[in-house]
């Protein structure tokens, strides 16, 4: 045990002993009132100081766990000081309908609050939104039980009997759903975190019990300030200090995807309280022998529990529908994107073409640029790709794949589309181009592979060179909608297949006819009286007969 919490733990030893001594040794009067209110404020105070210490080295939802722990002290004490004002300085007894009393079931809702967060886990960024808002709808609900049975008893309709029996009721409510809370967070957590839990519950139900000795003893006037019912509830106090110093060794856990399902508990708990509320209003309205006031009183605050608790849950459900969208927008972009090298796949060419063409035509249409109004498809295949994967293994060949797709990348614009096509295979899809420029993307390409060797393992390097074939779309200019994109596409594969053929490392491009070529023709005859131009690496242009 550390020198810090030995001395922690001491006050607090320090502080029963002397509530002992003074029930011991004064009689009733204002010195003991004075001495037994005082050492239960420093007791407090000690409590508030020990939790609020442990959240500033915590983060995330323990700091918040601390935070919630310490706030509650903090009420708490504000309750002991106001019944010291009472007790010592105003010399008269506490009302028995006493306002402050809420201060005492308050601190009990946040402690609740706290362990409903489930500080033991470090939860994703998506279950802390949606957990907060089932957490602050369950807050909200307990507030509204304490209103709905007590409040009205205190003040629309002051009852004295019932208001301690619905008082002390619902603070009986109130440590079973904390135990049973506990309960919960004893069978999800493991090692020190489970102990924590363990204690706390040990240190709930004997404050409870003395609480409940003492609320007796008030309801019978046999109590008193400096009582003998006052040395046992301080040392129950001293267990309060000893939580805090064990929780010190707290760190949180990362939460895992069985954590997240299990904590689906809480979304429960939070449909449940929400749907109880008609049920709760329907009691009111049929409760016999309640006075009109405290009817109309709960039906009213009801209805406002309902909007609240409505607004918490449209807020869910908007943050949920956002979940559903970012999460289909990322399903979607992986299934159009290559996993290997990150750049688009041929499902993503397939979902969009229609629309590339249908910009190529309409630019055809309105007599646009000629400079921008083309659509260029380049089919671009590695040369002697599989020697790598035969002397180098795969791996060294996927990152051939990915160095390729990144210098592709880098040839060719922004607005042009650069796609997986299959294998060692790639196709760019140059967007709002010129035809008669398009040997220039072409030379960039197979200059971003020849200018340096490519890595394929620590110390290894290997030359390789590309082929490609292109074609552009329209095949036709005077008759744009003669050939479609999926022909004007085999012509490009064509290219390439000419490419490879005529000794790679180089570009053809496929080019129609001058002949006057009948467009009732089929494409196979079509396709034959086509001519090729192609650009050799050392750049001449050759055009021959197909």
């Amino acid at each position: 045990m550390r020198t810090s919490t030995k001395c922690w733990i001491g006050m607090a030893v320090a502080l029963t002993l002397v509530q002992t001594l003074a029930s011991a040794s004064l009689s009733r009067g204002l010195a003991l009132t004075a001495i037994s209110d005082s050492v239960i404020a420093f007791m407090l105070i000690v409590i508030l100081i020990a939790f609020a210490k442990n959240a500033v080295p915590a983060h995330g939802r323990l700091r918040v766990f601390w935070i919630m722990q310490a706030i509650g002290w903090s009420i708490t004490l504000i309750n002991q000081l106001l019944w010291t004002l009472y007790d010592v300085f105003l010399r008269k007894p506490v009302p028995t309908l006493f306002a402050a009393d809420v201060l005492l079931f308050l601190p009990g809702v946040l402690m609740l609050g706290g362990f409903l967060l489930r500080p033991h886990i470090e939860q994703s960024r998506r279950s802390a939104r949606l957990g907060m808002l089932d957490f602050l709808l369950l807050i909200l609900w307990w507030i509204y039980f304490y209103v709905y049975l007590v409040s009205c008893w205190q003040y629309i309709s002051p009852n004295e009997d019932l208001y301690n029996r619905n008082y002390d009721r619902l603070y009986m409510m109130q440590i079973v759903v904390v135990v049973s809370v506990l309960c919960l967070l004893i069978r999800q957590s493991t090692g020190q975190w489970r102990r924590f839990y363990a204690l706390y519950i040990g240190t709930v139900l004997i404050n409870y019990i003395w609480f409940v000795l003492a609320n007796r003893a008030i309801e019978h006037s046999t109590y008193f300030s400096g009582s003998w019912y006052d040395p046992p509830s301080t040392a129950a106090f001293v267990l309060f200090v000893v939580v805090a110093m064990f929780g010190r060794k707290l760190r949180l856990t990362r939460e895992s995807t069985e954590n997240e399902n299990r904590g689906s508990w809480m979304t429960t708990l939070a449909i449940l309280a929400v749907l109880s509320l008609p049920v709760i209003v329907l009691a009111a309205v049929l409760e016999r022998g309640v006075p009109l006031e405290i009817m109309h009183f709960r039906v009213l605050i009801t209805a406002v529990a309902m909007f609240a608790m409505a607004a918490l849950v449209f807020m869910k459900q908007h943050l949920l529908h956002r979940e559903l969208k970012r999460a289909n927008q990322v399903l979607e972009e992986s299934s159009t994107t290559d996993p290997l090298t990150g750049i688009r796949n041929r499902r993503f060419f397939a979902a969009t073409i229609q629309r590339d063409v249908g910009e190529c035509v309409r630019a055809y249409a309105e007599a646009s640029d000629i400079a921008e109004r083309d659509l260029i498809f380049y089919l671009i295949d590695l040369d002697n790709f599989k020697r790598v994967n035969d002397l180098h293994g795969h791996d060294a060949g996927d990152r051939v794949l990915i160095e390729a797709s990144r210098r592709i990348g880098s040839a060719i614009r922004n607005s042009d589309l650069l796609v997986r096509w299959g294998g060692e295979e790639f196709l760019v899809v140059s967007r709002g181009t010129d035809r008669h420029k398009a040997e220039i993307l072409a030379e960039r390409v197979l200059n971003a592979f020849r200018e340096k060797p490519f890595a394929v393992g620590a110390a290894d390097q290997l030359q390789l060179t590309c082929s490609i074939g292109w074609a552009a779309f329209p095949w036709l200019e005077e008759d744009v909608d003669a050939v479609g994109f999926e022909v004007v596409l085999k012509y490009a594969d064509r290219g390439l297949y000419r490419a490879k053929k005529a000794g790679k490392d180089q570009a053809i491009h496929m080019t129609p006819s001058r002949e006057v070529v009948d467009p009732g023709r089929g494409n196979e005859d079509f396709e034959d009286s086509q001519n090729e131009s192609e650009i050799l690496p050392a750049g001449h242009i050759i055009e021959n007969r197909m």
